[in-house]
């Protein structure tokens, strides 16, 4: 039904944009300007707050596939709009820290309420989205999600982002409790349609789950991904001299620019997904993002001093950032089903995502901290890119050579 469409469209697309401005880059600068700690005591606070947050994704995805919630619609989005709820009240709040303590406090519970709507968020693909669609809506939910944070970019200023964000979250909060707690034809509908779209793609055999090995593996390439694109972005969109080819140009052109390339990455994200499956996308990303750090490294080292960078440099950012995100959406449903997407998503989001996304967030304030330049930053990411990306495919090719041989020796 295309009401489901929309309502998973908008769901992802308004929490991965919210997660994207609000609370990767708004807790920074809670934490830095606003309460005056250090950048290595908030890599520290944000540190933590990655593995609370992965904790608590892990520990509901399990409870809710031991208690069946994972199949249940109407349980799934009481759930939601809690999580919304609270969300929204912490960002409310969010400009009166003024305290150490206030800060850690105010992180822990985030961390908490954003780590129970990992699996719940994630999870409610197998209610909505037939596998033949899921490249596509994935497709567009990184789009509308990175369009609007690239066109329509706010001041990562947390007394300017906590108003226009509250703002938009409470429209939410009231079309979710209309369909949490009103018996409405329309979510019993959805609530049976897992039965014919739960099981994953990528999923061999019913009881599937979390020992395969494809699923740890797709759990490393994804961490290593996330934890690459966090690592230099923070960096590069602080430096000056990329200001006017990033999101933070005052330039409606070249946000343009950035939020239709965006769009395209996507589009073109959505239909290898669907054509071809994961190992294609993975050569894509690792490839585009050692290439992409390449270029920054490039012109960082070489270019003369008060020369705009080209804007082909956060074209390449921008394709690789889109097809991982298309990816990140569409890969864990259809490795899951209905009995397991929960701890599934929650340990897939969880370390994948949220954890590489942290971490790797931290690291690069750290780096920040001690006063390594963004040349020699940008010269470990690449390094750490270059490395995945030739690494990727020679496992591939000795992991097709070992499948041979056993082939052959069973002749």
């Amino acid at each position: 039904m295309a009401a489901g469409y929309v309502f998973y469209v908008a769901v992802l697309s308004a929490g991965y944009y919210y997660n994207l401005t609000f609370v990767q880059l708004g807790i920074i600068d809670l934490g830095t300007r606003l309460v005056g700690l250090t950048a290595s005591q908030v890599s520290g606070v944000m540190a933590g707050f990655a593995v609370a947050a992965l904790v608590m994704a892990v520990a509901t995805g399990r409870m809710m596939d031991r208690t069946g919630w994972s199949s249940e619609l109407p349980a799934k989005l009481r759930i939601l709009f809690f999580v919304v709820a609270g969300q929204t009240l912490l960002t409310v709040t969010a400009p009166l820290v003024e305290t150490q303590v206030h800060f850690i406090v105010w992180v822990l519970v985030c961390s908490v309420t954003l780590g129970v709507g990992m699996p719940v968020a994630f999870g409610l693909m197998i209610d909505f989205i037939p596998i033949r669609h899921r490249g596509a809506v994935a497709a567009v939910v990184a789009g509308v999600a990175f369009f609007a944070a690239a066109v329509y970019p706010l001041q990562w200023r947390l007394e300017k982002l906590a108003p226009v964000m509250t703002i938009l979250m409470a429209p939410a909060v009231a079309v979710l409790a209309v369909l949490s707690f009103r018996r409405l034809r329309l979510v019993g509908v959805w609530s049976r349609q897992h039965e014919r779209f739960g099981v994953g793609r990528f999923v061999r055999g019913a009881e599937a789950g979390t020992v395969q090995f494809v699923f740890w593996i797709s759990v490393v390439l994804m961490f290593s991904v996330f934890f690459i694109d966090s690592l230099g972005f923070l960096r590069i969109i602080d430096a000056p001299v990329f200001i006017y080819t990033s999101w933070q140009s005052p330039e409606l052109g070249v946000r343009l620019f950035i939020g239709l390339s965006h769009v395209a990455g996507a589009a073109m994200a959505g239909v290898l997904y669907t054509v071809f499956g994961r190992r294609w996308l993975f050569l894509w990303i690792l490839g585009l993002f050692a290439f992409t750090h390449l270029l920054y490294t490039f012109q960082l080292g070489t270019a003369p001093s008060g020369i705009d960078p080209p804007l082909s440099l956060p074209f390449f950012y921008v394709l690789a950032v889109s097809f991982y995100t298309t990816l990140n959406f569409a890969l864990w449903p259809d490795l899951s089903t209905p009995a397991n997407i929960g701890v599934n998503t929650g340990l897939g989001v969880g370390i994948a995502g949220w954890l590489a996304s942290f971490l790797s967030t931290s690291l690069a304030l750290y780096s920040r901290d001690v006063g390594l330049t963004l040349l020699e930053h940008l010269r470990y990411v690449n390094a750490l890119a270059l490395l995945l990306a030739v690494g990727y495919p020679v496992a591939l090719y000795l992991r097709r050579m070992r499948s041979l041989a056993r082939s052959e020796s069973m002749l």
